[in-house]
């Protein structure tokens, strides 16, 4: 197999020089610290992109990490220790890990075929188990929005507050409506991989001025309005950095264009490899993905392994990455339970055939192209 030299990677991040109008505004006012002109501007900016269509006000709040986002949502929340909460099985750790911070017991729900995200079917099944359950993390899958009909009836249904785990979705919409708007308390990433970053950050979503007021609270260490440091209440260090702000400001003018550039990469990849025995990662048709990252299942009977994939297009200097592997199977969360509605699990069976591949929106048609005739070449 021939190899390509330069390595063709997953997302990177792409920069377009408007970030440092708003970094060296921080400099120039000497204003580097949490907090700032750029921190206030950035939620604002990202508040108004995210509420387009929408009747009803939401509060944004900037933050060190998406996962500090979680945190901060799973308290507001009201997650007490002992708590059960339904998660998403099929996602990064980061979004179940703050259950713990909490003191909560993740119960994990499986996927379903048609997204990949949060089967609905499952998670009646866990309220029928575990009526007394008050809680659910939801995550959108690389970007793909979740059944959230479904979701947001059920939760209803059993007076559960639903948590939104957009860190992967910004920009993807459900009917129109972004995703990160759904959940009584939502998160976004802007990580260094993400479709837009701040190199590390995150952003809180709530639809009361009330819950924002206590985050905040919370992401100052909990300080007290008095003249000295009084604190009553645990807090953090979770405020965003003026700097980083200004970064997001930045690339949040290029998001959409990011999103049709990802959805491009997508396309080609589902042209390309029509004919091989693989299958794309789906989505509703009533929805509108980012395509974060493009991702495909490998047949069955092949007789190729993701892994085998993967090490047959690393030696043609293509990155890949495996499919999250389903909190479930992780060896730190062995005691806690599973609720599928399969007998053949679909979390587990997208990690066993499932591989993510080259998806930084500055690859080239080129590359791309060198990319598909190496998946071809390895899967014959």
């Amino acid at each position: 197999m021939k190899r390509a030299e330069k390595r063709i990677v997953l997302p990177t991040p792409t920069m377009h020089g408007e970030e440092m109008k708003f970094v060296q505004e921080a400099f120039d006012k000497n204003w580097i610290a949490p907090l700032g002109f750029n921190c206030d501007n950035f939620e604002k900016e990202m508040n108004d992109y995210l509420i387009q269509g929408i009747d009803k006000p939401y509060y944004t709040l900037a933050l060190s990490s998406g996962t500090a986002a979680l945190h901060l949502a799973m308290k507001l929340a009201g997650v007490k220790r002992g708590d059960r909460v339904f998660c998403s099985s099929m996602t990064f750790a980061a979004t179940v890990n703050p259950v713990s911070y909490e003191g909560g017991v993740q119960v994990f729900i499986d996927s379903e075929p048609d997204t990949w995200n949060m089967d609905p079917v499952a998670l009646e099944k866990a309220f029928q188990k575990y009526p007394d359950t008050k809680f659910v993390v939801l995550a959108h899958l690389y970007g793909t929005p979740s059944k959230m009909d479904e979701i947001l009836a059920i939760c209803k249904k059993h007076g559960a507050v639903l948590i939104e785990d957009a860190a992967e979705s910004l920009s993807a919409t459900y009917r129109g409506r972004q995703t990160g708007t759904f959940g009584k308390y939502n998160a976004i990433s802007f990580n260094g991989n993400k479709i837009i970053t701040t190199s590390g950050g995150g952003m809180l979503i709530t639809d009361t001025e009330e819950a924002r007021k206590k985050a905040f609270f919370w992401a100052t260490q909990s300080r007290e309005p008095f003249p000295w440091y009084q604190h009553e209440e645990i807090g953090y260090n979770y405020r965003m950095s003026n700097v980083v702000a200004g970064i997001g400001r930045g690339q949040l003018i290029h998001l959409d264009e990011h999103r049709e550039r990802k959805e491009a990469i997508y396309k080609r990849y589902a042209e390309g490899l029509k004919d091989a025995p693989v299958k794309m990662n789906p989505y509703l048709d009533y929805t509108m993905p980012n395509f974060w990252l493009s991702c495909l299942t490998i047949n069955e009977g092949v007789g190729v392994t993701p892994l085998e994939l993967a090490e047959k297009l690393n030696e043609a200097n293509i990155e890949t990455r495996p499919i999250w592997k389903p909190m479930h199977m992780q060896p730190v969360f062995k005691d806690n339970d599973f609720i599928s509605a399969y007998d053949k699990p679909v979390s587990e069976d997208i990690f066993a055939r499932g591989l993510c591949l080259p998806s930084d929106i500055k690859m080239t048609v080129e590359e791309q192209d060198f990319v598909i005739e190496a998946i071809k070449e390895s899967l014959r």
